[in-house]
């Protein structure tokens, strides 16, 4: 079965070509050329799960781009990220706020009787399928090992 999200994408594109927006096209079309190397790689159909990783790496790596862009003074490329990024968000579904990620961590710790830094994987393979695309693991991460400590 199709992904939702997938399905989703590709009726922008069309929209996108209807309108003639080609800011946006280009972005879209990004988007699903990588989720097309992802299905010709494994060789099947992704699922929404595959989708939300890929849209979330895609968001880091326009992150990174802007950060670089803004750093050595490309405004005009910086811009095209940005709006790249904001574009990739609008498929990701809604943050999480601190408290409600601090709340996840305090019971996946609980779930998993973790009392130290060593058992933090257990944790962390526990908030994933819950945070995934909903909160950057890497702060989550940092956090986890926090109240491990």
């Amino acid at each position: 079965m199709a992904s939702t999200t997938k399905l989703q994408l590709q009726e922008a594109v069309k929209d996108a070509m209807r309108a003639r927006d080609k800011q946006k096209l280009g972005a879209l079309r990004l988007i699903m050329s990588e989720i097309k190397r992802k299905e010709v790689d494994d060789r099947c159909e992704v699922d929404d799960a595959a989708v939300l990783t890929i849209l979330t790496k895609m968001v880091k790596q326009r992150r990174d781009s802007f950060a670089q862009y803004q750093a050595a003074g490309r405004a005009d490329l910086a811009e095209q990220e940005q709006f790249e990024l904001d574009l990739i968000a609008d498929y990701l579904p809604k943050a999480l706020s601190e408290s409600e990620v601090e709340a996840l961590i305090d019971q996946a710790i609980a779930d998993t009787e973790a009392t130290s830094v060593k058992q933090m994987g257990k944790v962390m393979a526990h908030l994933k399928a819950e945070l995934q695309g909903r909160a950057d693991m890497g702060q989550v991460g940092a956090q986890v090992k926090q109240k491990l400590a």
